[in-house]
């Protein structure tokens, strides 16, 4: 079992908090093994946040019992770093242990030199604060997370949520980071500027787009046309091309060649196919076609995808 500790502290925002409670520390009965998660404090006190709420937490005076830490957030004006904060983090960090910030958590790792030459990013409203107080570190733009080494960061607020999700998938597949994705109800093809191996939920947004879209989803080892897509939509065509891009920032096409790539990911990771196999199964038209995609996109063949993560 994979232990994870939430740091909570004086300043933490509720809402990144509240992500890494979702993604990391809500029961899944429905998966045979799953994180076990503490929201933790270094300081033993309660502590008041926004809007006067409190918050009691479980205090620790050590972190080396957890195999990932968790930093919902960080002041970006900056603050006197707690010793007990100081030193237990920058000793996980020394062993080698998984940091996750999300959002602005990426200060606080980047006061103590933890990001020292290393890829980050935070919101993008704090970007320019960022860069100028740590030209240190290789800030990525454009990004909705970064991953450098055993320390992940995310983009603002929901970004939390891919982060969180990608670390899942790495930890127990494709399937299981799907079925999280779709009980969190997070909007669907979050690239964010960079190829990741994190899964893309459905939208879910109760309208006739939206419908199309889980339809396309249910259907994807069958043949679709994009103009049968528009009406189940109840749109012309050049309206749901315009509504796509909108929502996805790709073509109905490209959209879909993804979602397929996505299905044959997990079917590598879950089952034992010949490629003609996968490639039907996953919608394509042939073996050839989906392994140049594949490529394209994972920057792997599916066989060497499938060498690393499939599960017997």
């Amino acid at each position: 079992m994979i232990r994870v500790a939430i740091l909570a502290h004086s300043q933490v925002s509720l809402f990144e908090l509240s992500c890494a409670v979702e993604v990391f520390a809500l029961p899944r009965p429905e998966f045979e093994s799953w994180y076990d998660a503490d929201v933790i404090n270094l300081e033993n006190k309660a502590f008041t946040t926004t809007a006067n709420i409190g918050l009691l937490t479980q205090h620790t005076t050590s972190l080396e019992s957890y195999d990932i830490l968790v930093i919902p957030s960080w002041p970006v004006e900056g603050i006197a770093i707690p010793d007990g904060i100081r030193q237990e983090i920058s000793k996980f960090h020394c062993a080698g242990k998984r940091i996750l910030s999300f959002c602005s958590g990426a200060f606080l790792l980047a006061e103590l030199g933890i990001l020292h030459q290393r890829q980050a990013t935070t919101h993008w409203r704090y970007e320019s604060a960022f860069r100028s107080k740590f030209p240190d570190i290789s800030y990525c733009s454009n990004v909705l997370y970064v991953f450098d080494g055993q320390i992940g960061c995310s983009a603002g607020s929901a970004a939390a949520l891919d982060l969180g999700l990608a670390v899942v998938r790495a930890d127990y597949g494709y399937e299981v980071a799907n079925q999280v994705a779709k009980r969190l109800v997070v909007s669907a093809h979050r690239d964010g500027g960079q190829s990741q191996f994190v899964d893309s939920p459905m939208l879910c947004v109760p309208n006739q787009f939206s419908y199309a879209v889980e339809w396309a989803q249910e259907n994807l080892d069958k043949a679709i046309a994009i103009d049968t897509l528009a009406q189940k939509a109840n749109m012309s065509r050049r309206t749901f091309d315009r509504k796509f891009r909108a929502s996805f920032d790709l073509s109905p096409k490209d959209w879909l060649i993804r979602q397929r790539i996505n299905r044959a990911k997990g079917l590598l990771e879950s089952k034992n196919l010949s490629m003609d196999q996968l490639a039907e199964r996953s919608g394509f038209d042939n073996a050839v076609t989906m392994r140049h995609h594949f490529r394209r996109l994972v920057g792997v063949s599916p066989t060497q995808y499938q060498t690393q993560f499939f599960s017997k």
